[in-house]
């Protein structure tokens, strides 16, 4: 069942989410939270060269635990690297890639994003991309975004694979304007990322932090359609994505093995009450950049 879950390493390397009290967990503990994924069934594991460590970690894991070909690895062009970088794009995307491949301990990775959508607008950086893919150094390659019309203009494209996008409770916008429709007609695979949008909608409406005090009426909204279908907060977040059958793997992150192990229970589950879905969509479809886009938060 967890075949279509993608865990995500950021809090690996960063002390990462608004809900994260405790920072990033001991490198032991990181080892546990991948040993129980495994076990589990998780194939995909999404990291990049932006989230501190995360990559030396997984390198070490894999060493330590003689698997180098049995994860789906994929990682991320480090943001904004090729503006201060007086090499060829293409050279520079091409050692990036294999910088990855030696600290994860890896012969390919399964799939390799730019982590700067626009990125995405420089033929230098693409073909980088597309001559890596040739050489066998990636299966797939893709592209990371924040806004709604990158996606559409990603899924356009003949040349990419993997496409990973926001979407959650709160951030509907991939709903819009057969975007879905677009990416299976080109053959691009979606992933699925911020289901919790980093801890938010896990959050008390009452302990929101004064930054953040604008979202607590959406909240109030969710918290109103669980108790109707006597769901959790975690529960309605989690399958609010996975349910979704456009969506071919969710991206998820967890501070500490009881929140993966949890969340992986819930998946486990059967699939929830359709009308709970589209009571989600018709509530909270509509909700503010300042709310749906964490890089907004500490200017609001």
């Amino acid at each position: 069942m967890n075949n279509r879950l993608c865990l995500g390493t950021v809090q690996f390397g960063l002390d990462y989410g608004v809900n994260n009290k405790k920072g990033k967990p001991s490198k032991d503990h990181v080892f546990e939270m991948l040993d129980i994924a495994v076990d589990r069934g998780l194939q995909y594991f999404d990291t990049a060269a932006a989230y501190g460590n995360a990559e030396e970690l997984i390198g070490e894991y894999v060493a330590s635990r003689g698997i180098k070909n049995k994860l789906e690895i994929i990682s991320k062009l480090k943001p904004n690297l090729i503006d201060t970088n007086s090499k060829s794009p293409e050279t520079v995307v091409e050692k990036e890639i294999i910088n990855s491949l030696k600290k994860m301990n890896l012969e390919a990775l399964n799939g390799y994003l730019l982590h700067t959508p626009t990125d995405f607008y420089n033929s230098e950086i693409m073909e980088g991309l597309v001559r890596s893919k040739e050489k066998g150094l990636v299966k797939n390659i893709g592209v990371s975004i924040y806004e709604f019309s990158h996606a559409m203009d990603v899924v356009s494209s003949d040349s990419v694979d993997y496409i990973q996008v926001p979407y959650s409770i709160f951030d509907q916008r991939m709903d819009r304007d057969l975007f879905f429709q677009k990416a299976k007609g080109n053959n691009v695979k979606v992933f699925a990322r911020s289901a919790f949008l980093q801890g938010l909608l896990v959050m008390d409406g009452d302990s929101l932090p004064h930054h953040l005090e604008h979202a607590k009426r959406y909240l109030k909204i969710y918290e109103e359609i669980l108790n109707k279908y006597r769901m959790t907060k975690i529960e309605g977040a989690i399958h609010f994505s996975y349910d979704n059958p456009n969506i071919d793997y969710v991206v998820f992150g967890v501070d500490n093995k009881e929140q993966l192990i949890k969340n992986l229970d819930i998946v486990d589950k059967n699939e929830i009450n359709k009308d709970y879905l589209n009571s989600i969509k018709a509530a909270l479809s509509n909700i503010e950049e300042s709310i749906i886009f964490p890089s907004l938060w500490a200017k609001k």
